[in-house]
């Protein structure tokens, strides 16, 4: 079975440098990522994604693991209705499972670290 790492929430920004300034100043959170379109902030061991705004009501996560595989091995037969997305790597270092959340306008990304 997987271990969960960290659940991180991804907040919707109309302006990703005036957001991460508000985490950095007012709550001393620090930088691990920025791009002109994409930030993750730290504090102690949560992180927190900033990534552009887009349709009202959407939300998403982001479940850190530390064996995507195994966790998609443990839910594959389980997924029957809900919309998912099996484990592929990312550009920026991460292997994910993307799910769609029953009921909600949310998006789950469930990713683990494998390297750069």
């Amino acid at each position: 079975m997987y271990q969960a790492i960290r659940l991180s929430p991804m907040i919707p920004s109309y302006n990703i440098a005036e957001t991460v300034l508000f985490f950095q100043d007012l709550l001393g959170f620090s930088t691990l990522m920025i791009t002109g379109t994409y930030a993750i902030l730290q504090k102690n061991n949560h992180t927190i994604h900033i990534l552009p705004a887009g349709d009202i009501g959407e939300m998403e996560f982001y479940l850190e693991v530390d064996d995507v595989d195994a966790l998609w091995a443990s839910i594959i037969d389980k997924l029957d209705g809900i919309k998912h997305k099996a484990p592929f790597n990312r550009e920026y270092g991460m292997r994910e499972i993307h799910l769609i959340i029953p009921q909600t306008k949310t998006l789950l990304f469930i990713g683990q670290v494998i390297g750069n």
